[in-house]
């Protein structure tokens, strides 16, 4: 919808500037005009203000049809306790609020604290009473103490009395019974239980299905600096509250929040708009004191600056029941401080159109004000009520924000202002206890890690072999070579990672065997020195840590050194918040190993020309060239999570996660049998680079592609990345894990010995080499990858199509755009669909020869 639309926001206050200013920056938004607005809201830019008289509803809904206004949003409590919401929707018009009837949860403290209860939210003990005399009685009988005292009805947020003692909080029921101190709004009390703690305000954005949480704010109710003096409106707020945590916030959201607009939904009333709870955070958990149905004033001053979305949108959104597809989004790294200046004498009685200076100043500092009670007079702008200002400053963090938005205070003047210095004071005392900041908050949990330690020492265990003990949580694993056996021993070393191979890992949540192609990695490596593994420590990193997986990848990490006769003697587990995204882990591993002094490979002094080149079967992919593997997944028409394979068993995940194989128990033998010249691990370089690392420079090898089996996946990623023969071998294993080179005539013997145990063939063979050619040929291995084309992957999801899919025509006429994106679409083997048919209306045309070339029917 390009068309960009006029809005009308209701209300006078700081609130209402600060909602005209934020639908103001909307591309959607033409021009919002307030009513009766300030003069903050008096032309300044798409911002107007309307005289129209905003309690007579049938007269705002003809202002709206006059000027073309297309959404109405209310700031105060009055007119959405007064219908404004239903009349006007009654009327055609978009109007963003709760209905009377949801609106009962701020007009009637009596209805809203059944509601708590009857809903199960945690709130005071309470009691409400219409006679003064059984109200007294049960303040000096109840066995709480009973001794906040509200006048049921709307009271301009000011209808609490909070008493020290019985005796006052009787004296407080007398004065709003009988006095009527606080009007109609009195005739109904709540006597509520007093609780302890800090007071916050959480809102959300509610369609009456979905909530969206803003950040927490804590408003100032007290005139003066230190929490002294008379209750006021708010005198002054930040956002978010640091005593809040990232579990205490999602508690609120579940139990007060969530619950709230359930529970409204459920009783036949969706709550539609804001939704403000203000909590008490007792020792017991959150405690709802009191909601109210639109946004606060000065709390709106200092949440909407916070947010990142467009508020047009977000409110569009809960009209139309879409806030789960369009959530709000966040300033995350910002803090918020707003600042009240008031008329002197407030919360009484005070002088009006004092002229106010220092406006343009403010604004050089680059804060936001947001007028209140505000009036222009000849051209200048005059005070016209209690809380005059609100002056709004945003900073990367507390301290920061409140020093600017005071900057912007002592910028401002008008005769007898009064301002609170210290807004966020608790928040800053809290910030800088030294309990504030623990190891924890900051994102590193040590129980996490005491427990994950816990729970992987059994694992450990199960790997000792002699020469150690592998006992978990000691400051080092110590080895002895002697009592293992050795004599003369060289320690032979080796450290690597997984690779990207780990971003798949955790895309589809397995976690089980990625700790295998870890050790795998590391002890293959150190058997071409001819080195026995010996013991293993790991290092495993996370943003945050989540035991279950970790525990899943260790587990993997103890089971494969089982395998590869090692012990696992230790490791590391760093919890690093803010190197990796949550959900992210990095793993490294290292091998120590060894071999008695005669004993080393490669025997580089023996090979000869002639000499036999056996290749052992890799599992797959192992752990190499996983960027490129990622990269071909992505542009193919597969995902990792398509079924693959001849029956379909297995997703193209699981099997690029087959993991590495580990060779050390079944080469060992054969590579100490004196009958083997040199081995080389098929790792990271592929056959090209690996091989002329145990051979003389003198000599290379010549391979034969069509002497072993090279796995399907190879002949896919050829396929689909539409890579070069060179690629292939210098990327990937292509089948074969490790190459051993042997004396021509111990070939077969030494084959033998090998396949007891792995597949392995006779490969190639040692040839002189010439100057400047290259040492490693491959010779037939795009015939090969060609051969084996028909096990391909691919092959088997075209053969398992059909299966299950529903048959579908597709009606074109012209490029064919559309139907390209449904072929697309349908390749996907996650798709329900099979297109077996294109109509189009003209003959001729691309969308035709489109779905020629993908083998579909076509008719005219």
């Amino acid at each position: 919808r390009a068309m960009a639309e006029r809005v009308l926001v209701i209300g006078s206050g700081g609130r209402e500037h600060a909602l005209a200013w934020k639908l103001a920056q909307s591309p959607h938004v033409k021009h919002v005009f307030v009513a009766p607005g300030n003069a903050g809201t008096a032309d300044n830019g798409k911002i107007s203000n309307s005289a129209v008289p905003v309690s007579d509803h049938a007269a705002v809904a003809q202002f709206c049809r006059d000027q073309d206004v297309r959404l109405v949003v209310v700031g105060p409590e009055v007119p959405l306790a007064a219908g404004i919401v239903d009349d006007l929707t009654a009327a055609g018009i978009k109007c963003f609020g709760p209905t009377a009837k949801a609106a009962q949860l701020e007009s009637s403290k009596s209805f809203t604290k059944a509601f708590l209860d009857r809903h199960e939210i945690p709130t005071a003990r309470w009691k409400s009473f219409t006679d003064p005399k059984a109200a007294c009685a049960f303040i000096n009988s109840a066995t709480f103490p009973a001794l906040v005292v509200k006048a049921s009805g709307l009271a301009a947020g000011k209808g609490v009395i909070v008493s020290s003692s019985k005796e006052e909080a009787c004296r407080a029921v007398t004065e709003i019974m009988q006095d009527k101190s606080f009007g109609t709004a009195g005739e109904t009390v709540v006597v509520e239980e007093l609780l302890e703690g800090e007071e916050i305000s959480c809102l959300c954005f509610s369609d009456g299905v979905t909530i969206a949480p803003m950040p927490p704010a804590q408003d100032h109710k007290r005139l003066m600096d230190g929490d002294e003096g008379p209750n006021t409106g708010g005198m002054g707020a930040y956002s978010p509250a640091p005593q809040i945590s990232k579990d205490l916030l999602q508690k609120i959201r579940e139990t007060v929040l969530q619950k709230t607009v359930d529970g409204m939904r459920k009783e036949g009333v969706p709550y539609v708009g804001v939704l403000y709870a203000g909590l008490m955070l007792t020792k017991d958990g959150p405690k709802v004191l009191e909601f109210n149905c639109r946004f606060g004033d000065p709390e709106c001053q200092v949440i909407l600056p916070l947010l990142r979305s467009d508020l047009y949108e977000v409110m569009q959104a809960v009209l139309n029941r879409r806030l789960a597809s369009s959530m709000p989004a966040w300033r995350e790294d910002s803090a918020a401080v707003t600042v009240v200046m008031a008329s002197q004498g407030y919360p009484g009685t005070y002088p009006k159109g004092l002229e106010i200076t220092g406006l343009a100043k403010a604004k050089q500092l680059g804060l936001e004000v947001f007028h209140a009670g505000t009036a222009l007079k000849d051209g200048r702008v005059v005070t016209s009520g209690g809380r005059v200002l609100t002056v709004t400053a945003i900073k990367e963090d507390l301290p920061a924000a409140l020093q600017a938005a005071n900057l912007g205070v002592a910028a401002i003047h008008f005769q007898g202002a009064i301002f609170r210095r210290d807004i966020g004071h608790r928040a800053i005392a809290f910030l800088r206890q030294s309990r504030g900041l623990t190891y924890k908050n900051s994102g590193v949990d040590i129980e996490a890690g005491n427990t994950l330690v816990q729970k992987i020492k059994p694992f450990a265990a199960a790997t000792s072999r002699s020469g150690c003990n592998a006992e978990l949580g000691g400051f080092a694993g110590l080895f002895d070579l002697k009592a293992a056996g050795y004599r003369d021993p060289i320690l032979v070393s080796g450290t690597d990672g997984v690779g990207t191979k780990l971003k798949i890992a955790q895309e589809c949540q397995k976690h089980d065997t990625i700790g295998q192609d870890l050790v795998a990695m590391c002890v293959n490596d150190i058997l071409a020195q001819g080195a026995e593994p010996l013991f293993f420590l790991d290092y495993f990193a996370c943003g945050k840590l989540d035991v279950d997986v970790a525990q899943g990848v260790i587990a993997g990490i103890a089971d494969a050194c089982r395998k590869a006769g090692c012990a696992l003697l230790g490791g590391e587990t760093a919890e690093m918040p803010g190197m990796y995204p949550p959900g992210e882990y990095d793993l490294a591993g290292f091998a120590v190993g060894a071999v008695e002094r005669g004993q080393m490979l490669p025997q580089l002094d023996r090979i000869t020309e002639g000499d036999v080149v056996i290749g052992v079967a890799s599992s797959g992919v192992h752990s190499n060239g996983f960027s490129l593997v990622r990269k071909i997944v992505e542009k193919s028409s597969l995902d990792f999570s398509s079924r693959v394979g001849v029956s379909g068993d297995q997703t193209l995940g699981e099997l690029l996660l087959t993991p590495t194989k580990l060779y050390s128990k079944t080469l060992l033998p054969v590579l100490r049998s004196g009958h083997v010249k040199a081995y080389a691990h098929i790792t990271g370089g592929g056959l090209l680079e690996n091989i002329p690392r145990v051979l003389p420079q003198s000599l290379g090898v010549v391979l034969d592609a069509l002497t072993w089996k090279i796995p399907e996946i190879f002949c896919w990623l050829h396929k689909e990345g539409n890579l070069s023969e060179e690629e292939m071998a210098r990327t990937f294993n292509c089948g074969v894990g490790a190459v051993l080179v042997v004396q021509k005539e111990m070939a077969q013997e030494v084959l033998r010995d090998i396949q007891g145990h792995e597949t392995a063939w006779i490969i190639g063979k040692v040839v002189p080499l010439q100057k400047g050619s290259d040492s490693v040929k491959v010779l037939n291995l795009h015939r090969a990858l060609q051969a084996n084309r028909s096990l391909c992957v691919q092959s088997h999801i075209q053969g398992k199509i059909q299966t299950g899919k529903m048959r579908v025509a597709v009606l074109i006429s012209g490029t064919g755009t559309n139907l390209e994106a449904l072929i697309n679409s349908t390749k996907k083997d996650t798709s329900y669909a099979q297109i077996v048919l294109v109509i189009s209306n003209k003959p001729g045309v691309e969308g035709l020869r489109k779905a020629e070339r993908a083998g579909i029917p076509t008719r005219v």
